[in-house]
């Protein structure tokens, strides 16, 4: 079976990607090809730009920014990764990298941010959704492209780094220096809200996360038995689609995951669930926010359709394409999207988001303008459908989650109780 990856949203773009070699490029120079036209115009200016530039200019830095700007006519998710580039999105899915924890995307043309990543220098130092990104370190980022924005973001632990950011609550624009830090993603974290209900939140998807989920719900059980879950998918920003699989078919006894559709064979492919090592059943309830990308939707869209979880919050973020990453001869590689995925029921939430069953906001809101969660539709050249926010109080400083502070949390726990009230009730009857 073919491995699908997605880049963590963090820290280029929300993604799903199949991670393959590539040995051999397809040529398209044939005599009989319509691109001939169009390749001996590049040629062309190739040859002028080498022959009357001003100054001499390396070939390779030519077709590199030509590759560049050929990938940009697509869709925002599709990239040339240089070497350093492709290394550093490997780096990605780990979960640790140097930086300050910023998922970012491209609206009307601006750097925007598209969520902090939770307990990181930018989430801690109230960075929102919906900034705009004007400056870095003085540095103007108009026409910046996301990756050279990551690689100004990014560096070793301790270094500063100053934002001009644009806000649309403030008049104008607001300066932060943050230092970077070490961004290690505990991917799971887990707790007990009252006795018999527990919460898990995860926080992306990477190599490991199936695992943590699993280790974490069976820690809840042994502590006295689960009466209902909270999974938490808000700002989660995708990650690694075997492991957002592997998270749902932790919860369901059969049925489809996901399956994803395209022009070639190869990428029509349906995932379901193994009713081996399924959890027995208890409620549960998902929350989801504008925050909730890409892989973090396959599991709330398929715990959704197989109305096996009640999903409460607010719209997802809507980024429903499948990324393959094949790397070239000289270490650099080329980022496409190759395929849209679909919930179970068939359902294509790109540009569109989950829509919960129960839509609660949460109650801190900005001032007066209210919440502006970006999302894929907002993106510059999302692929269309086929046919902001203040940062949550969901965790103290200690790191626990307090319903009590945490308004989408509380009502997922209400539910769950009543949940268990009116079963009570129904047995009685």
């Amino acid at each position: 079976m073919k491995r699908h990856r997605a880049v963590l949203p963090g820290l280029v773009a929300a993604g799903l990607v199949l991670l393959v070699a590539l040995h051999t490029i397809p040529h398209a120079m044939a005599e009989s090809s319509p691109m001939l036209p169009s390749l001996q115009k590049f040629t062309d200016c190739l040859d002028l730009i080498e022959r009357y530039y001003v100054d001499k200019v390396e070939p390779g830095k030519l077709i590199e920014g030509a590759i560049k700007g050929m990938t940009s006519t697509l869709d925002p998710h599709s990239a040339y990764l240089s070497k350093e580039d492709y290394k550093e999105m490997e780096i990605s899915t780990t979960g640790s990298f140097g930086g300050l924890g910023i998922e970012l995307g491209i609206k009307d043309g601006q750097l925007t941010v598209i969520t902090p990543i939770e307990d990181t220098p930018a989430f801690k130092a109230g960075i929102k959704p919906g900034d705009k990104i004007l400056k870095i370190d003085g540095q103007s980022t108009t026409d910046m492209t996301l990756e050279e924005a990551v690689k100004l973001l990014r560096g070793p632990k301790g270094t500063k780094v100053t934002l001009t950011l644009g806000r649309e609550s403030l008049d104008k624009p607001l300066e932060l220096t943050i230092t970077r830090a070490t961004i290690h993603i505990e991917s799971v974290v887990s707790q007990t809200l009252e006795p018999g209900y527990g919460y898990v939140k995860v926080r992306s998807f990477q190599v490991d996360t199936a695992d943590a989920v699993k280790k974490a719900v069976q820690k809840l059980l042994k502590a006295g038995g689960l009466q209902g879950l909270v999974l938490d998918l808000r700002y989660n920003p995708g990650g690694l689609l075997d492991q957002a699989i592997a998270v749902s078919d932790l919860f369901l006894e059969a049925g489809k995951i996901v399956y994803t559709d395209g022009r070639n064979p190869e990428d029509h492919v349906e995932y379901r669930a193994h009713k081996d090592g399924t959890f027995e059943y208890f409620p549960m309830v998902v929350l989801i926010n504008g925050g909730t990308a890409s892989a973090a939707e396959i599991v709330a869209g398929a715990l959704q359709d197989n109305e096996r979880a009640v999903i409460v919050g607010v719209k997802s973020f809507g980024k429903a394409s499948v990324q393959t990453i094949r790397q070239l001869g000289d270490g650099s590689a080329l980022k496409l999207t190759v395929a849209r995925y679909y919930t179970p029921s068939g359902r294509s939430i790109q540009a569109k988001g989950i829509e919960p069953d129960v839509f609660v906001e949460q109650a801190v809101l900005l001032p007066e303008k209210g919440q502006s969660f970006i999302r894929e539709k907002d993106l510059k050249s999302h692929l269309e459908p086929p046919d902001a926010e203040k940062p949550e109080a969901a965790q103290a400083p200690d790191g626990k989650a307090r319903p009590e502070n945490d308004y989408q949390l509380k009502y997922g726990l209400d539910l769950l109780k009543t949940w268990g009230v009116f079963n009570r009730a129904k047995k009685a009857t």
